[in-house]
């Protein structure tokens, strides 16, 4: 079940309507404010609005009184906005809130990214959020930890989109072992990211600024900070503590992030329209499965399935498991069928091995990229011991299913297997000049090749930053993913543009201007509705 919420928290609306078409400041550190919004008498229109669509706008319109009715998030269109209604934060206009609001609205590129990023994962973060009762202002905290990269990496060592420790992420249930990190699984690492938070909110006096300050230094420190200040008789809260600067700039780029969100037309930015739907399926699979394999299950490439899926770190899933995978909500119907059919011993590849003079199982596991528990699990092995000339099965990668020019620089490629399915061919080999804000992830969800194809082609470490103006080599596929559309009726606002519109929904003005037969260089006027075709799956 959703969350519901009061419409009073959705006054200010992300941008225009969408429905689906059925044919400066104070700078005192000191002295916080908050913004107040004065409130025009509202019309009685709840009893007669036919959508959520028609109530945003007449909050935007009209201002909405206490003991207004209530909406349900679920039915808007964008997901950015089904967030906006929902934020209860109270955001101090202070000096460190508005320069790091100023940093990033000073970069829509940087916006978009975010967006791009975000599309494939937001919806469960939300969902789960409401679930818990959670503020949905913790959405945005993947933003300051790592811009959305499930790939991310600190020089701390801090991996994934929540940014985790190795102990914090042990400590809450991610496994990190040579097959698989939870911490790069966006799932899993998000599940333990909000038990994290809300156990520090339930330690910390029940205050969620000092509980994401937490976050991000400890909750040791927070705990001391707090206890001197009882012990000198000052306030607790997160603006009264004595923190280091990292964490004392953290708390605010969150909310400066929440502000713009809450008012993008005031800071004149865009967040880009996420479909308020949900796009995964998290599929239970009972035992190892190489990801080739499965990708075909799936009817998707590989490089789809990984970057779905960045906690599996190797060409199949842990032997001991989580085996669970991540897919696309349109694939999910197929690859049950499919997985439901084929016997289990084919979810691997295999072959047979002859053991040679100075063999080891850890040997033989490094030579073949596997490791000795899956050696001796396939092998009925009780124990280490084996002996000259003993035939072993060894779990292999279906290297076979990728074209031969990426096989030879892909992970696996070293090894020759029978078994072959039919992969896209190449059409050509891109040489790619990396921009600001690149990452290795980005680029393989734009490429649809995977990231550990990615690094191989160019002897990078997947794990490394990348560099400005570096020239990477990116083999494409012949075949892209089809893309799913959805058509949208908008209603135009005032301030909007063409090219405003444009740039929200990811499409052309020389679109807009054709679905609509409009004369481009006449003014739009506000209430005025376009027809926009929408690609929901791109990300």
């Amino acid at each position: 079940m959703f969350k519901k919420f009061s419409a009073l928290a959705g006054i200010v609306i992300l941008t225009g309507c969408v429905s689906q078409n059925a044919s400066e400041n104070n700078t005192d550190n000191t002295a916080p404010t908050v913004n107040t919004v004065k409130k025009k008498p509202a019309a009685d229109f709840f009893r007669h609005a036919a959508s959520a669509e028609q109530i945003a706008e007449q909050l935007w319109l009209s201002g909405v009184p206490p003991d207004s009715n209530q909406l349900d998030a679920a039915e808007l269109e964008d997901l950015w906005q089904r967030i906006q209604y929902q934020l209860s934060f109270e955001v101090p206009q202070t000096r460190p809130i508005v320069e790091q609001r100023n940093l990033y609205t000073a970069s829509q590129t940087y916006l978009d990214r975010i967006s791009t990023r975000a599309q494939p994962f937001l919806y469960y973060i939300v969902q789960e959020l409401e679930k818990r009762n959670m503020p949905l202002e913790l959405a945005l905290l993947p933003i300051v930890e790592s811009a959305f990269d499930p790939y991310a990496y600190s020089h701390a060592s801090a991996a994934g989109m929540w940014q985790f420790m190795p102990a914090t992420g042990k400590r809450f249930g991610l496994k990190q072992n040579f097959w698989y990190d939870g911490r790069n699984d966006v799932i899993t690492s998000t599940n333990a990211a909000l038990d994290y938070l809300k156990y520090l909110h339930d330690t910390l006096e029940g205050d969620w600024l000092n509980a994401i300050a937490a976050y991000n230094s400890g909750e040791g420190r927070i705990m001391r900070a707090i206890k001197l200040n009882k012990k000198r008789r000052l306030p607790t809260d997160f603006w009264s503590l004595d923190l280091p600067a990292e964490t004392t700039a953290y708390v605010p780029k969150l909310l400066a992030l929440v502000d713009i969100l809450k008012r993008p037309d005031d800071f004149d930015v865009v967040w880009k329209f996420i479909a308020n739907e949900p796009k995964l399926s998290l599929v239970e699979v009972d035992n190892q499965i190489d990801l080739t394999i499965a990708a075909k299950m799936a009817g998707i490439s590989v490089a789809e399935l990984q970057a779905l899926n960045p906690g599996f770190k190797q060409w199949a899933t842990d032997p001991e498991g989580p085996h669970a995978l991540v897919l696309p909500i349109a694939a999910e119907q197929q690859f049950q069928s499919q997985l439901a059919q084929t016997p289990e011993r084919d979810w691997l590849r295999w072959q047979r091995y002859t053991v040679v003079k100075g063999d080891t199982l850890g040997k033989i596991a490094q030579q073949h990229n596997t490791a000795v528990n899956a050696i001796q699990r396939i092998n009925k092995l009780s124990n280490n011991t084996i002996r000259l000339g003993q035939h072993l099965l060894i779990p292999s990668t279906a290297e076979g299913d990728v074209n031969s020019s990426i096989a030879k620089a892909s992970q696996l490629n070293d090894r020759a297997n029978a078994h072959t399915i039919d992969q896209p061919n190449i059409s050509k080999k891109t040489q790619y000049t990396i921009k600001h804000g690149d990452t290795l992830w980005d680029l393989s969800r734009e490429y649809k090749v995977s990231v550990d194809d990615i690094a191989k082609w160019n002897g990078i470490n997947k794990n490394a930053g990348l560099k400005l103006g570096q020239k990477i080599v990116i083999m494409q596929n012949a075949a892209d993913i089809e893309s799913v559309t959805r058509t949208l009726t908008y209603k135009v606002r005032q301030g909007d543009s063409l090219a405003r519109i444009a740039q929200r929904f990811s499409i052309t003005v020389a679109d807009i201007v054709k679905w609509n037969q409009i004369n481009k260089s006449n003014f739009i006027q506000p209430g005025q509705k376009l027809k926009l075709v929408v690609d929901v799956t791109q990300v």
